[in-house]
């Protein structure tokens, strides 16, 4: 059950990974694709996912120059509406006063790791003329999440990481200094709550060897080495729960939502398979 050569890890997968070691390998090693819902109700599943793709689309597109007015259009509901009028009033913090800001939308960043490559698709970084980098990412979560539980995803990790290890190219090809980079949450929900993780030199050396440990630690698994979750209240949420015997039932998509809430938390709505989502492509 070893990796290819060239598997590429992400911070979805690692993080699929030290939530669940069997649901990597069910969805990483194996491929399998499995005929179960992620939560109920359907529809409102659904729908949550429809709208943060087009949210993402529709950000991107105006990073890119196309005018706000043109992009209104296809806020088709009350909800998307808010989210799309709140990014606007906040628009205008992407850059300094001088415009002398560059701003890289969706940008993607990929540096080997061991024997693999680790990759990730950026939201937004912003660089400034004196080396200064923000990575942004855009959330569209009902109901905010708490810093410790930000601080513990594996994006928090892998993105400021992955920045200084392969963003020299944003940066007139110099390296960026990690105290100069820092990782911003913005809610759509919450526009004036972002939460901010300054990096620094200590972080970046310390997520290096924790992600070099955790590739190598998955690398030297046997088909045997992956276990079920202890936390079976994470099992509501994952579309293998049938298959590992652990429900048939999925958890209510509210529900999912609260559990965020709570301090030490293991599930959220950030839990959902939010590949099918464009702010993560890998």
């Amino acid at each position: 059950m070893s990796l290819i050569e060239n598997f590429q890890f992400s911070q979805a997968s690692l993080q699929d990974f030290v939530d669940c070691r069997r649901r990597f390998q069910l969805r990483y090693l194996q491929h399998v694709a499995w005929p179960a819902i992620e939560s109920e109700p359907i529809l409102e599943n659904e729908r949550f996912l429809q709208q943060g793709a087009r949210f993402h689309r529709m950000i991107q597109q105006h990073l890119l120059g196309v005018p706000a007015e043109r992009l209104s259009g296809l806020a088709l509901d009350d909800e998307l509406e808010r989210w799309w009028k709140n990014y606007l009033a906040f628009a205008p913090q992407l850059v300094d006063k001088a415009g002398s800001d560059v701003l890289y939308p969706e940008m993607a960043l990929t540096a080997s790791l061991g024997e693999h490559s680790l990759v990730a698709k950026c939201d937004l970084v912003v660089v400034g003329r004196e080396g200064q980098a923000i990575i942004y990412d855009w959330k569209t979560a009902r109901k905010r999440p708490k810093r410790r539980w930000l601080e513990g995803r594996l994006q928090t990790r892998v993105y400021p990481y992955l920045l200084l290890q392969a963003g020299a190219h944003l940066n007139g090809g110099e390296v960026f200094h990690p105290e100069k980079v820092e990782m911003v949450y913005w809610f759509a929900d919450f526009p004036d709550q972002p939460e901010h993780f300054p990096y620094s030199l200590e972080r970046y050396q310390a997520d290096e060897k924790y992600l070099l440990k955790l590739i190598k630690t998955i690398d030297r698994l046997g088909e045997t080495d992956f276990p079920l979750t202890e936390d079976e209240r994470a099992c509501r949420y994952c579309v293998y729960r049938s298959l590992c015997e652990r429900g048939v039932e999925a958890g209510s998509f509210g529900e999912q939502e609260d559990a965020v809430l709570a301090d030490g938390a293991e599930t959220s709505e950030f839990d959902i398979d939010f590949d099918q989502i464009a702010e993560v492509e890998f």
